[in-house]
């Protein structure tokens, strides 16, 4: 656990938030990095975005942006992503609970192994508490075998 102080403000570094506050420079880097001043490294926190890459990516919005309502969810995912032309997409505060359930729809032919471009508009009212919030894109999964369940993670911020 480090501190630092100035004359106006201290802050406890303990995350690239924390490391970012404390009036240390982001590196350009994918995700983000800060290094604070005793040298530790702290990396942003962008969910499973790179894990997840080789079956679904998504364009908007990105990991840690500011969202509103309505909010236009933008990718592509592998055909194998969907079922029936679409896919749950989820919206939780940060602690998990659920404020918005919508479905992604595909804008082409989803039955193939191909990316096919998708879109959901989801509706929702900011959560009283807390800024945090998570974007969960969950691969359809009709079977119900655990398997088969896959998600898209993402880390956003409520405006």
């Amino acid at each position: 656990m480090k501190f630092f102080f100035s004359e106006e403000t201290s802050f406890h570094i303990d995350s690239f938030e924390d490391c970012i506050n404390a009036g240390n420079s982001a590196f350009e880097s994918y995700p983000r990095q800060c290094r604070d001043i005793d040298g530790r490294l702290f990396v942003e926190h962008i969910g499973n975005e790179i894990e997840k890459a080789d079956f679904i990516r998504i364009y908007s919005p990105r990991p840690n942006e500011i969202i509103r309502s309505p909010l236009v969810v933008e990718g592509e995912a592998r055909g194998t992503w969907f079922f029936e032309a679409s896919f749950p997409v989820i919206l939780t505060d940060w602690d998990g609970k659920i404020i918005a359930e919508h479905y992604a729809t595909a804008q082409g032919n989803w039955m193939t192994e191909d990316f096919v471009p998708f879109e959901a508009v989801i509706e929702f009212e900011k959560p009283e508490y807390g800024r945090n919030g998570t974007l969960i894109l969950k691969k359809d999964n009709p079977s119900g075998l655990s398997e088969n369940d896959d998600t898209l993670e993402i880390p956003v911020l409520f405006f």
